[in-house]
């Protein structure tokens, strides 16, 4: 994990160089789903922090709550007034955001997705992000293999992200269903599956109260649900404290992505079994240098080789390791925690 991140660091040194002395007029957006939940506040540190160093101003702007477009079409039209030279998104439309996206490379701006691919993914000029269906693979291949025998008879709950299925939570949802040993249908779309081990699928905007009563509505459709997915660790929470009111806490399986600091303290806990840990302060410091190499020369950045986005990695986060999945503990988990 941390060569992976040591390679990843280098790609981008050669874009960056010579364009951090330059780079003092340079100004840039950030624009995240929320400004509450753990993993975009850690966004806009690395944000700020690499925006100091090369001394470009950085606004920041965040929608109200997850899945609110508005506000972050309002954001990029005013980084497109305020002739800012980037943006760094994660976008909670990922297909409605489009045309706003395009009015900004139009007039210039390197916009840079981050976590989130676009729909299609090239509306932005790169993406900085975790490769999500492999996130979601690697615990559904946990979840298989931790179960056993037992996996051909699971009852398995999906706790997703929005209604309209932004690309990340698609990816995740649907490399989960592959790493548990499920066939796809339209790998672009989640809840079509005919699996009979899958219960169901329901929404939690990615907040522990979503997934409180995601998980409640999916054990009135089947009480004995005992595998569950979530978009990520704060929809587990919610989900783990829906079971834990009818006395099912211990005998359910959580799987979860973002590997957040108190993600991985869920799974010391024993509230989540195991988590995909993505870094979203890595995602953001190297796209303001991308910014900063676009402003002084032009640059672009570049693809991971293979990929059509900038992997920033990830890693499986569990003390409860398998045969054939590999995995970090939680102490090295907490060491990388938002990394």
């Amino acid at each position: 994990m941390k060569t992976l991140l040591t390679v990843s660091a280098i790609a981008l040194a050669s874009m960056s160089g010579a364009a951090f002395a330059g780079s003092h007029s340079v100004s840039a957006c950030l624009i995240t789903k929320t400004d509450t939940n753990p993993f975009f506040v850690k966004m806009r540190e690395g944000a700020t922090a690499k925006a100091e160093e090369l001394g470009i101003t950085l606004n920041s702007y965040a929608g109200k709550i997850d899945g609110d477009h508005e506000t972050q079409v309002a954001a990029i039209e005013t980084c497109i007034a305020n002739g800012a030279k980037g943006i760094l998104l994660t976008a909670s439309d990922t297909s409605s955001i489009v045309p706003a996206v395009q009015q900004a490379r139009d007039a210039g701006i390197l916009v840079i997705a981050l976590d989130t691919p676009l729909d299609p993914i090239d509306a932005a000029d790169m993406t900085f992000a975790t490769d999500n269906f492999l996130a979601g693979e690697l615990i559904g291949k946990w979840a298989a293999a931790s179960l056993g025998d037992d996996a051909a008879n699971a009852k398995i709950a999906l706790l997703d992200l929005a209604v309209s299925q932004p690309t990340v939570g698609v990816l995740r949802d649907q490399g989960f269903l592959q790493g548990f040993g499920i066939d796809l249908a339209d790998p672009n779309v989640n809840g079509d599956e005919d699996d009979p081990r899958i219960v169901g699928n329901d929404v939690t905007a990615g907040n522990e109260e979503g997934g409180r009563r995601a998980m409640e509505n999916l054990l009135v459709k089947d009480p004995e649900i005992n595998v569950v997915y979530t978009i990520n660790e704060p929809a587990a929470a919610g989900a783990y404290e829906a079971l834990k009111s009818i006395g099912r806490e211990n005998d359910v399986l959580i799987v979860s992505v973002d590997g957040g600091c108190p993600g991985v303290q869920n799974i010391k806990d024993g509230v989540i079994g195991a988590t995909s840990q993505q870094y979203p302060l890595l995602m953001a410091s190297k796209g303001i240098e991308a910014i900063a190499a676009w402003a002084a020369d032009g640059t672009k950045p570049e693809a991971t080789d293979g990929k059509d986005f900038f992997d920033t990695g990830v890693a499986l986060v569990t003390d409860r390791p398998v045969d054939g999945v590999d995995s970090i503990d939680t102490d090295e988990g907490m060491d990388l925690c938002w990394g």
